[in-house]
């Protein structure tokens, strides 16, 4: 890499001037960039090698990373589609260091961010299932299978329409399965089609599968498999049953068809995008400028940007609301083992893990732990705890059937043994630091029924871990992530330092002020924040069943600073 002469900025290969970094994922970090031969900007992504642990840990991943970037970019290559990201070059540096890809800069934020803010209508989610079909058809047709379709892979344009990315682990039909010979999953557990899951290579049936997930969850405003560990989520996607959703309207009949475990049975891809125009025919037709308002004009994968504050850390799950407990712990213990058998979760997994080297979606940042056969985690003696925190959001509205919510509205009084409260969240405070010996969060994510810290490592320490209070015991829930020393609303700052004591009249004013009607969900977020000049702020939170949502945003010396009124 080389330095420009005018500003002094990178130049990678001569000709790509990095502007700004725009965000992160397992594979790499994304950076706007300007080309200087074309003048025009560009999407840089920077191929991350694994750190040395990881390469110890599996002999050869430095290479198996760079070779599925490396295939990423011919696969795009070989595409013209206006919902596919465009790949324009690719850099392979000649000293054999991680290459670059160069894409089409798409500005605008993911189908995941804007499922932070809440469900997607009928409409709006139809209109964006027919785009990325369309995208997924046109890759079926040229021979490429995407394989992790999923909301954080699907970008949203800020003059209207979806875009499909992130061909990173997609196979090609005259390639082999390489990647996956050591039986290492590849592809974001939530998402994945349970033929693959089994082992199967899977065929186009499996992307659509995917593509049917994702629709379920923009509208019902959950997802229906995810559990407490990575490995039980597996274990559902295999074969828990599927509440019927309650929210799809028109749509719901075509997630029926799209979303049963023999992929010989799912529509092909013409019949589900007859089965999809059908739906839109149903709900009204297409919607009036649908593809504008799925999300603000914002650089992708840049949440400091966005409009709003981050949500908290699993958009897809709800937060009131606790997982079907399984019917026989006899049965899950076969299905445990049926996976731990196959080529899904090899000696490798069992040894480490295999999500934490591969693209996590959930924007959460970590891992969950490896599960027992009740569910449970399991880890060191003084940190046994109950089920992680995804687990407390993954049953459908109404508990664990499929019907209508029954869930009360909650009152500005919290329910007894809330964390909701000055002494709740200061016990639950504590715990983290008696736990951890670490005096500082990154972010706290406080229920009635738990607390979620992300908390660095070591004092001082640049990395993070995610922990959850629940019960009396705090428990690790995986590896958080990386603390950007150039980032000042990532800084860790003392919790005990927020507006505790003023919860019980903020959340007053919160019901009486933010005008969500019969709130279901209430939840605090302490962090910095950039529209408070990046200081400490307390985000008190209204949420319902129809996505109306509001906030008060809270100085840490108790002042209001800034509202935001639910619609």
């Amino acid at each position: 890499m080389s330095t420009s002469d005018d500003d002094g900025r990178p130049l990678v290969d001569g000709r790509f001037r990095l502007v700004s970094r725009l965000g992160s994922g397992g594979m790499g970090t994304v950076w706007r960039a300007r080309d200087i031969a074309l003048d025009r900007d560009v999407a840089l992504k920077e191929v991350r090698p694994p750190d040395p642990a990881a390469e110890a840990a599996h002999p050869g991943l430095t290479e198996q990373l760079r070779a599925r970037a490396v295939r990423e970019a011919r696969a795009l290559a070989r595409l013209s589609h206006p919902h596919v990201v465009t790949v324009h070059h690719i850099v392979e540096p000649a000293d054999g260091s991680a290459p670059w890809i160069v894409m089409e800069l798409v500005e605008g934020s993911s189908v995941a961010d804007r499922l932070a803010a809440g469900p997607m209508s009928v409409r709006e989610a139809i209109a964006l299932g027919r785009q990325v079909l369309g995208a997924l058809r046109a890759a079926h047709a040229a021979g490429i299978q995407h394989r992790d379709v999923k909301p954080a892979n699907v970008l949203l344009r800020a003059e209207g329409g979806a875009v499909l990315t992130d061909f990173g682990i997609a196979v090609l039909d005259e390639s082999t399965s390489r990647l996956t010979a050591s039986g290492d999953l590849i592809g974001s557990a939530e998402f994945i089609a349970p033929e693959r899951v089994r082992g199967e290579e899977g065929n186009p049936a499996s992307d659509l599968w995917s593509l049917g997930m994702l629709l379920y969850v923009a509208t019902e405003g959950y997802h229906p498999l995810r559990r407490a560990t990575s490995l039980a989520t597996v274990v559902a996607v295999l074969d828990d049953p599927i509440p019927a959703p309650v929210r799809s309207g028109a749509l719901a009949p075509v997630l029926a068809r799209l979303l049963v475990r023999d992929p010989a049975l799912r529509p092909d891809g013409a019949l589900l995008d007859l089965l999809l125009a059908e739906a839109e025919a149903a709900a009204g037709g297409p919607a009036d400028a649908v593809p504008a308002g799925f999300g603000p004009p914002t650089p992708v994968a840049h949440p400091a940007l966005l409009p709003h504050p981050a949500p908290p850390p699993h958009p897809y799950a709800r937060p009131d609301h606790r997982p079907p407990v399984p019917a026989r712990a006899p049965d899950r213990r076969r299905r445990l083992a049926r996976i731990a058998g196959g080529l899904v979760l090899s000696a490798a997994l069992l040894a480490l893990g295999i999500f934490q080297f591969l693209p996590n979606d959930d924007g959460g940042g970590g891992t969950g732990a490896l599960g027992s056969a009740d569910g449970k985690q399991t880890g060191s003696a003084d940190r046994t705890a109950s089920p992680g925190g995804s687990a407390d959001r993954t049953a459908p509205p109404g508990g664990t059937g499929g019907g209508t919510s029954t869930t009360s509205a909650p009152t500005s009084t919290p329910a007894a043994g809330s964390h909701l409260t000055p002494a709740g969240v200061r016990t639950a405070v504590a715990a983290f630091r008696d736990a951890t010996g670490v005096s500082t969060v990154k972010q706290l994510f406080v229920y009635e029924e738990y607390v979620i810290a992300e908390i660095p490592t070591r004092p001082g320490a640049r990395t993070y871990d995610r922990y959850q209070y629940r019960d009396g015991e705090v428990s690790r829930q995986g590896v958080g992530g990386t603390i950007s020393s150039s980032r000042a609303d990532e800084q860790p700052f003392d919790p005990t330092r927020m507006p505790w004591d003023d919860l019980p009249e903020l959340a007053k004013r919160a019901d009486r002020e933010l005008k969500v009607e019969a709130a279901t969900s209430r939840y605090l977020i302490a962090q910095r924040w950039s529209f408070n000049k990046d200081r400490p702020t307390l985000l008190v939170y209204r949420t319902n069943d129809y996505s109306a949502t509001g906030y008060l945003a809270v100085d840490a010396d108790g002042t209001v600073v800034h509202k935001l009124v639910a619609d």
